[in-house]
């Protein structure tokens, strides 16, 4: 067994990224007070071609150097939008024709590996702040709520961690067991 080699691994180019097919997921950010999360967030979408993320409130915004520590070049690659309000974010995706899911614990959360969804559907995932979580306001929007099973002390992981876990079920689904509907 041997490591790949940079050249070895199939990296798009910035252009290439552009031009690619994108998987038809938004993520939404509410209020994400850390830059680093934000930078990681950015890393997963590009490594799932994820359409685009909606950076929401006081979610900073790039250019800054922390999120681009984290985030090793995808701001250039993945589509961002900035809304002062989360609620405008979710309606413009819903009348984009998206289904809005939250990531969050709620009594009616569905787990993460119950989802299912078609194909086709454009799906929008909203992640909240790293202590309050999603605004009720916005949880009122959402077509339905997904939560990520744990089984720990903690019922809690870091939003940058929970964003990969969601995005690689959907892409798993998507192409992997090619099975999805909500």
């Amino acid at each position: 067994m041997r490591k790949l080699a940079m050249d070895e691994l199939n990296r798009k180019s910035v252009e290439e990224f552009r031009c690619a097919d994108k998987n038809p997921y938004v993520i939404v950010l509410d209020n994400v007070r850390s830059m680093h999360n934000v930078g990681s967030i950015f890393r997963t979408a590009d490594a799932f071609l994820v359409d685009g993320i909606y950076l929401c409130g006081y979610t900073p915004q790039p250019p800054h150097r922390d999120i681009h520590k984290t985030a090793l070049g995808a701001t250039e690659t993945v589509d961002w939008k900035y809304f002062s309000n989360v609620t405008e974010a979710v309606m413009q995706l819903k009348e984009f024709g998206y289904k809005v899911f939250a990531v969050e614990q709620t009594d009616s959360s569905v787990s993460l590996q119950k989802v299912s969804l078609s194909d086709s559907q454009k799906i929008a995932v909203v992640f909240g702040n790293e202590v309050e979580g999603i605004q009720n306001e916005v949880l009122q929007l959402c077509d339905g709520c997904v939560e990520i099973p744990q089984m720990g002390m903690k019922h809690s992981l870091n939003i940058s961690v929970a964003a990969g876990i969601v995005m690689w079920e959907l892409v798993r689904k998507k192409f992997v067991d090619n099975k999805l509907s909500f």
